[in-house]
């Protein structure tokens, strides 16, 4: 099959939509099919991999996007040869997929990756402040119901699109990991950084952005921290917030205790993580962390915030501890994983097993099975004389 990724950002943006589609790439390819990501902006950046197509766009501040409301002549007709394509952002790629391969009955598959019910104004800035629910319960019914397939990665995230109204049918797929690096990593690399074996070291990942909720997350672990004199919290990642949080930081006293890394490439992620007792994160936006299942991956037992895609991903008193959107009660959960190892040890081994059902190889077999059918059904539909004239239109329109 040849297979198109649409998405509004691609490289060298780093999110959990780019690492998920540079990974289902791969192993798409490994499967023999040929895929093709199409996205705005960065047209002079050099990628490390092939078939990436890139139509101009207005830069969107510092965000990273870039907004286009048109693929290049040359990126439009690529687009049009695909069997099939799956949508990773609804609204400007979206309204192109319908834009551009529905006149074709080419199919579409869309994947709601993102909480934009609470940070919307994070994805796409440039809208006003009224920008809401309102919005959204216009708008994701509508365009569910053009779309072949909707995906949903998590249970929780299904029940929010059926909130905002959307009737159509969800299937609900993880997110895959690429597990092997993360199951093979080990703790012997903490020395690196000047950590001793016997601190307690409690690891986020991920964009130090707004929307990931990191003052609480300090907030909380300054009880632990002057409760338990061995802990450290270790940051892993770049973004907006960092200034602003090393600010905090040093307001409370913690620079000896909160550690920042910058930005790390992905591959050196799992040592990284391999360093800590704990993975912490107090992010109520997420739909499906990829952050946490690396984490239990690597056999890191997680304390988080109780919220769609955290609550789905991490099974309280199992896999870690998960509390109420209160720093004191987050503060008080972590502190009892601190200071019972056996618990630690328990829920360790607990993450490591349920991390298996997000291997890469089994989610993407599930994908293909549904990419497989749809594209059948939609060769059945691509016939008589309305398709004819929307193919020759297409070959003139922009």
């Amino acid at each position: 099959m040849r297979i198109g990724m649409m998405a509004d950002v691609y490289k060298p943006h780093v999110s959990g939509i780019t690492n998920y589609i540079t990974l289902n790439k791969r192993y798409l390819e490994k499967a023999g099919h040929d895929v093709f990501v199409f996205t705005f902006g960065n047209e002079d950046y050099k990628d490390d991999e092939t078939n990436i197509i890139r139509s101009p766009g207005l830069p969107l501040r510092d965000t990273g996007y870039y907004l286009s409301f048109r693929y290049s002549r040359q990126a439009k007709t690529l687009l049009q040869t695909m069997d099939i394509v799956h949508v990773h952002h609804p609204f400007l790629s979206g309204r192109l997929a319908l834009r551009y391969c529905r006149p074709l009955r080419i199919p579409i598959v869309f994947t709601n990756h993102t909480r934009y019910d609470l940070y919307a104004q994070t994805y796409l800035p440039l809208l006003p402040d009224e920008f809401s629910e309102t919005f959204l319960q216009t708008y994701m019914p509508s365009f569910c119901d053009a779309v072949d397939l909707v995906i949903s990665p998590s249970k929780g995230m299904a029940g929010i699109l059926r909130q905002l109204g959307v009737t159509a049918p969800i299937e609900i797929i993880p997110n895959g990991v690429d597990l092997t690096p993360f199951c093979e990593s080990c703790k012997e690399c903490r020395h690196e950084l000047n950590f001793s074996p016997q601190d307690i070291l409690l690891i986020y990942s991920g964009r130090l952005a707004p929307e990931k909720n990191l003052p609480f997350l300090i907030q909380a672990f300054a009880g632990v921290a002057e409760a338990i004199e061995h802990t450290h919290l270790l940051l892993i990642g770049g973004g907006p917030e960092e200034e602003n949080l090393r600010k905090l930081v040093a307001e409370k006293g913690l620079t000896q205790r909160v550690h920042f890394t910058g930005m790390v490439p992905y591959d050196q992620l799992p040592r990284y993580l391999s360093m800590g007792d704990i993975f912490v994160t107090a992010s109520i936006s997420e739909v499906h962390p990829l952050s946490v299942i690396e984490a239990m991956a690597c056999g890191l037992p997680v304390v988080g915030v109780h919220s769609v895609g955290v609550g789905d991903t991490v099974e309280d008193g199992v896999t870690g501890l998960l509390s109420s959107n209160d720093p004191i009660a987050f503060a008080a959960k972590l502190t009892r994983l601190c200071l019972d190892q056996p618990l630690r040890h328990k829920m360790s081994a607990a993450a490591r097993t349920a991390s298996e059902k997000y291997a890469i190889e089994r989610t993407t077999k599930i994908m293909l099975s549904h990419y497989e059918r749809i594209v059948f059904d939609g060769h059945k539909r691509q016939h008589g004389l309305q398709y004819r004239i929307n193919s020759f239109v297409e070959k003139f329109r922009l």
